[in-house]
């Protein structure tokens, strides 16, 4: 009885992916017991942020700079792994270059500068609560990491709505945000237990 033969195609070869790494670092192994970051950039986000998300979390598990090179690229997804794959075999040494590599390809992704005087931009809200206000108005000083005293004090006065608290400032004049921080603090304290009181149900006398 004749068997029929099937022909079987040649297996496909492994697609040969040019690598950037030199091979110093392409022959680290990362240890498995190191949880890999969880920063996912595609293209569009800003440079600046995926980078200080990427540095905090590699400080957490004390990666040195090997394992930096390799756990930084599996952050980059769609087009920004094309391009890190389009760079030249073995052209990265070290996470210092792929750094300056990555935010010189992807610089207009960056955020504006920020300038103290957008401090001055922040305002309290209808409806929005002093405690609101004053998470906001932090968050801010961070960000534009100011240390003119003087224009955040005048900054939070020109930032908050008419009322008690406002009142208050003009009256006691504060030198220092971090004077008028724990102003704040206490006026939103005895706020609270004022609200509470007035909510709490007057028993009736039987």
């Amino acid at each position: 009885m004749e068997r029929e033969v099937e022909e079987q195609e040649p297996a496909t070869p492994p697609r040969d992916f040019p690598m950037p790494f030199s091979q110093v670092i392409m022959d680290v192994v990362i240890p498995t017991t190191l949880v890999g970051p969880k920063a996912t950039f595609t293209g569009v986000e800003d440079t600046e942020a995926h980078l200080t998300t990427f540095h905090t979390q590699m400080m957490l598990v004390g990666g040195f700079d090997v394992v930096c090179c390799k756990l930084f690229m599996s952050t980059l997804a769609s087009t920004t792994l094309d391009w890190f794959i389009s760079l030249p075999d073995g052209h990265v040494t070290l996470f210092a270059q792929l750094y300056k590599l990555f935010r010189e390809q992807y610089i207009a992704n960056r955020a504006p500068l920020p300038i103290s005087y957008d401090l001055f931009d922040v305002r309290q809200y209808q409806r929005e609560s002093l405690k609101e206000f004053l998470n906001c108005f932090g968050v801010q000083v961070v960000r534009l990491n100011t240390k003119d005293e003087t224009m955040m004090v005048h900054a939070f006065r020109k930032g908050i709505m008419p009322g008690p608290f406002s009142e208050s400032l003009i009256r006691n004049r504060r030198k220092t945000f971090d004077e008028i921080r724990r102003r704040a603090v206490a006026h939103i304290v005895a706020e609270g237990e004022v609200n509470e009181k007035r909510t709490c149900v007057v028993p009736s006398r039987l």
